[in-house]
């Protein structure tokens, strides 16, 4: 019998408005909204059965590898957790908790921690190389909400809902996050000519990987709880309805209009924990917006990372050059369309 092999990834994403109203409790309570997209950065997940009795994980971006005897499941304490984490589940939940032995190789285009939500892409990716391999009857739906599962219960690591749906969907989406973890992600069907005008307006810059972003999770859940005139509450809230402005806004082509939802929401944003901005990048938005950006923001939790940019296209190169004397490096980005995708490798002989 031929041993199989299969590629799989999944998209990056960016978080327009909304961001943190998917955490729990907010969205439990409340109910949450955000607005994201997929861009040209992946999440990558070889996976292939091997004729020796053994489980191996590699992640080349990181040069990191384990591996395990396929007698027993391996735990999901130690280096490479996610993948650890991936392949424990599918095992108990599509192998009746038995091991197989496999090869699984990952690497994502930008790191763990940069604010795209890359360690949910990657969590996703490497579900879709499983469900290729052992043709699992799982849905867009089912995906992420495995995926969700093994970062937030199996894992225990802090974070909200919108990564695992934005990798799985891909495309420019809306999403509602409701008490017991149901959502409802609405795909926007926008004019190309909005999205060609929002493409050429946005400008990235990865400002280090952020350290702060289980602190800063820490601290929006705790403002859930609080009193309704707390100053982090009214904020979510205002985030909330950010979400829903800027969909508008989007809808109607109007970037002007969206970067100021954007500055707004980045205001409020700042309110919710101490940790979201720093010195350093409240001089790196500063530099921008003098050399001529109609709106910044942080992506992800906070605390460094990537920040976003919305630019007039014609500005757009002036931006760039100010930005080329701070640390770090500024890139353009390319929205996606589909999400999470595997296919067949032929093995080498």
């Amino acid at each position: 019998m031929s041993l199989k092999k299969i590629r799989a990834r999944a998209p990056l994403r960016l978080g327009l408005a909304g961001g943190g109203t998917d955490v729990s409790p907010f969205c439990d309570r409340f109910g949450g909204a955000i607005l994201n997209f997929t861009i040209d950065r992946y999440a990558y997940a070889t996976l292939e059965e091997v004729a020796t009795d053994s489980i191996e994980f590699t992640a080349r971006d990181l040069k990191r590898s384990v591996s395990f005897s396929a007698d027993t499941l391996p735990p999901v304490t130690g280096d490479l957790k996610l993948h650890r984490g991936v392949y424990r589940r599918i095992m108990e939940d599509f192998n009746g908790g038995k091991s197989m032995a496999v090869r699984l190789v990952t690497s994502v285009d930008s790191p763990i921690g940069s604010g795209l939500g890359s360690s949910s892409s990657l969590v996703v990716a490497m579900i879709e190389a499983f469900r290729g391999l052992m043709n699992l009857p799982l849905g867009e739906y089912e995906v992420a909400q495995l995926a969700f599962r093994v970062e937030r219960e199996d894992l225990g690591l802090a974070g909200g809902r919108q990564d695992q749906f934005a990798a799985t969907f891909g495309g420019v989406n809306f999403m509602e996050f409701h008490e017991d973890n149901r959502v409802i992600v609405n795909p926007l069907r926008i004019r190309s000519t909005a999205l060609y005008e929002l493409e050429a307006s946005l400008l990235l810059h990865f400002s280090g990987v952020s350290r702060e972003s289980a602190r800063i999770i820490e601290s929006q859940s705790k403002a859930a709880h609080a009193d309704h005139d707390s100053q982090q509450l009214k904020a979510l809230h205002d985030i909330k309805n950010d979400a829903y402005a800027i969909k508008d806004a989007l809808m109607m082509g109007d970037i002007e209009r969206m970067a100021e939802v954007i500055s707004n929401s980045w205001e409020a944003k700042k309110k919710t924990s101490s940790k979201i901005t720093s010195a350093a990048i409240n001089h790196t938005i500063e530099t921008a917006l003098n050399a001529g950006a109609l709106a910044a923001k942080v992506s992800g939790a906070g605390g460094g990372g990537f920040m976003y940019f919305l630019v007039d296209p014609e500005m757009r190169a002036n931006v760039q050059h100010a930005l080329s004397e701070h640390p770090g490096y500024t890139s353009l980005c390319h929205l996606t369309t589909v999400g999470s995708e595997f296919w067949s490798v032929k093995r080498e002989a």
